[in-house]
């Protein structure tokens, strides 16, 4: 876990899903999911009502709406399985320092956040290709199951400066506090609070 670098911003791409900022070393704040905590149906809805507002004003709605509905813990929440979480957990802590930085995190019963720095050699595409087919992989296994496991593809953010970096921070290991599962961010066992708190004792 490091403190963000300074912003390096580059560009956007997509790759047919969502547009997405290659920022090098910039911090990213990431969400992924499972491919069924949110309905395709329910999600063009939101798109199509929020078309007429502003991009900067569209985009925040349309985040909290998602936000809102993922930690309502809809859909086969896999991730809420203790083994699977942790193999989420030790999957994002193998490669810190090597590929990214990584700043802090949340697996939550659906879905992921999390806010990393690529290293220089390293893609935010390329790294989030290969955590989730990793880990999808890795966790059908457990379920002993075939077929998707995560949404195809992610939602990022690039953090702006510190004071955005800190409430994102803020907001990612509190999401299962505000999600009802626990009543401080430290309890919360598949989280950089928890991780950071054991560390301290």
């Amino acid at each position: 876990m490091s403190q963000p670098h300074t912003l390096d911003k580059q560009g956007w791409h997509s790759r047919g899903y969502l547009p997405h900022f290659s920022g090098g070393a910039t911090p990213q704040s990431i969400t992924i999911r499972l491919f069924d905590s949110l309905p395709q149906v329910l999600l063009d809805r939101w798109t199509y009502e929020l078309s007429f507002d502003r991009p900067e004003e569209r985009e925040a709605e349309l985040r909290r709406r998602i936000e809102a509905h993922l930690d309502k813990g809809i859909g086969s929440c896999w991730l809420a399985n203790p083994v699977i979480a942790n193999l989420i957990q030790d999957a994002l802590l193998y490669f810190d320092d090597e590929r990214y930085n990584l700043n802090c995190w949340t697996v939550m019963p659906n879905h992921v956040h999390l806010i990393i720095s690529p290293l220089t050699r390293f893609s935010l595409t390329r790294i989030m290709h290969s955590l989730k087919s990793f880990t999808a992989n890795e966790a059908n296994k457990v379920l002993r199951r075939r077929g998707t496991f995560w949404m195809p593809d992610y939602f990022d953010r690039y953090i702006r400066d510190e004071r955005h970096f800190a409430a994102a921070v803020a907001y990612i290991e509190n999401n299962p506090v505000k999600a009802g599962l626990c009543k401080k961010a430290s309890d919360w066992k598949f989280g950089s609070a928890w991780f950071r708190a054991q560390k301290e004792i």
